[in-house]
């Protein structure tokens, strides 16, 4: 579906699109980054120990898997718009559920359903960005999700900050409330913001195609880009899907390789983002940082000096993501990531175990470590933090999108869950300069698996993605 003299992009819509579908991405960052304040809180009203906390935490990551691949699928089915409303539903019961329930086993359950509704979002959002951005900049638009994504960390990382300040300490109490579970039911808000505005947005014109729905997305592919390219753009759409079926799961598959060797190549970006411990600092930065000897008052606050170095490493994406293309940023990410995890490695074997377990370390070692932290934090968000979900968006054919999407985005997220649910374990019971170590290899064997199998995408159509994956 190439970019001809008769299209008018309407940048207005474009831009309207992005804005509502990244709702998902604040949403989705929201949600992992709202426990990162709260654990003292489960700790303490459910009586969880190290395995349990790590469960309850990590819970949240299984829905995740699950609702990634339910939703690949059943976007093919019922629509991108759609399932992207579930999941505001779903976002709207977890904040609340989690925010009041004495109950362990119901918090664990709508923590779960909350997480298919993150699942979902992370899949659907930049497929659906994909789908009407315009080639030329569609890795920028795509790159938004992150910036959403971080933001939504960030938003959690302040709004837990102010609520321990107000009730001196996560465990005070305001309104009747501890104020941990204050830090959930703060996310019903954008949760009722994304499932309003998602009924002004039109549908995918890409799933209106295969669904037969062709006059309607004239409608929209018109709105886009102008009634003149309504018609090729439509029959270029057709064209890419087959002739003899709907898509389906078993398209992902190729005779002799088990899965086509495009669905291997997302599988690696998929499970290499989370092997390099990103979601460690996400999801843990409180825990890290009183780990290392500092307070929680001072732990709050690293976490959100951390999102928001975050957010402006997210804009470097948008920058060149367009220019110098997906494949050279990872590879600068992976190397940028292996240095400074490593030098957070060194830093925190340097340091002792005081009668309590803390980590004690000099102030000039905490300082190179916190250094560290932030700029692997740059270059991740610079590089896999985005660049991940702009590739998994836009380099599967038509036919198989949504297939590879499920099938990716369950690995996605399992790869996060076992790095999230063994960290705890991992941490007191080897040391975080081992832990890290662990983390440090995976960012250098991220860097010899993108230079060997992945391919370009930049500039490309979503119709040009054949070649490498075929029907």
């Amino acid at each position: 579906m190439q970019t001809r003299a008769d299209d008018q992009v309407n940048m207005t819509l474009v831009s309207a699109i992005v804005a509502v579908a990244t709702i998902g991405g604040l949403l989705f960052g929201y949600d992992s980054g709202a426990v990162n304040g709260t654990q003292a809180g489960l700790k303490a009203a459910f009586v969880l120990d190290d395995n349990g906390l790590g469960f309850t935490v990590g819970c949240l990551l299984v829905g995740c898997a699950a609702g990634a691949f339910l939703a690949g699928r059943m976007a093919d089915r019922f629509g991108r718009k759609r399932i992207m409303t579930l999941a505001a539903v779903l976002f709207l019961a977890g904040a609340l559920v989690q925010g009041l329930t004495d109950s362990h086993a119901l918090f664990v359950v709508f923590r779960f359903l909350g997480g298919m509704a993150v699942g979902a979002a992370s899949v659907l959002s930049p497929a659906y960005i994909s789908e009407v951005a315009p080639a030329a900049i569609r890795g920028r638009l795509t790159s938004v999700q992150q910036v959403m994504i971080i933001t939504g960390l960030t938003l959690a990382f302040v709004v837990n900050y102010l609520l321990a300040e107000s009730a001196g300490g996560s465990l005070g109490m305001i309104g009747g409330l501890p104020a941990w579970r204050w830090m959930y039911l703060a996310q019903a808000v954008p949760a009722v913001v994304f499932l309003l505005a998602l009924q002004f947005i039109p549908e995918s014109p890409r799933y209106l195609v295969v669904n037969g729905s062709e006059d309607q997305a004239r409608q929209v592919l018109g709105r886009l880009f102008g009634a003149a390219s309504a018609d090729r753009r439509v029959a270029e759409i057709r064209a890419s899907f087959a002739a003899d079926h709907r898509p389906r799961l078993a398209d992902v598959l190729a005779p002799g390789t088990v899965l086509r060797p495009i669905v291997w190549a997302g599988l690696i970006i998929a499970v290499f983002q989370q092997l390099v411990g990103i979601n460690v600092i996400f999801y843990y930065g409180e825990t890290l940082w009183r780990l290392a000897g500092v307070s929680e008052k001072a732990a709050l606050e690293r976490n959100i000096v951390s999102g928001l170095v975050s957010i402006a490493a997210c804009f470097v994406t948008m920058a060149l993501v367009d220019r110098i293309g997906r494949k050279p940023l990872l590879l600068i990410g992976s190397v940028g990531m292996a240095l400074t995890l490593g030098t957070m490695s060194w830093a925190f074997a340097q340091g002792t175990l005081d009668a309590s377990g803390a980590l004690q370390m000099a102030p000039q070692l905490g300082l190179v470590a916190v250094i560290a932290a932030n700029l692997y934090v740059v270059f991740f968000n610079a590089s896999w933090g985005p660049v991940m979900w702009v590739l998994l968006g836009e380099m599967f054919p038509n036919q198989l999108r949504g297939s590879a999407l499920a099938v990716c985005g369950l690995a996605q997220w399992a790869a996060n869950y076992a790095v999230v649910q063994s960290f705890p374990a991992m941490a007191r019971g080897l040391g975080l300069a081992e832990t890290y170590s662990f983390y440090t290899a995976g960012a250098v064997v991220s860097f010899w698996l993108v230079r060997t199998f992945l391919q370009e995408t930049k500039g490309k159509e979503l119709e040009q993605m054949e070649g490498w994956g075929g029907h």
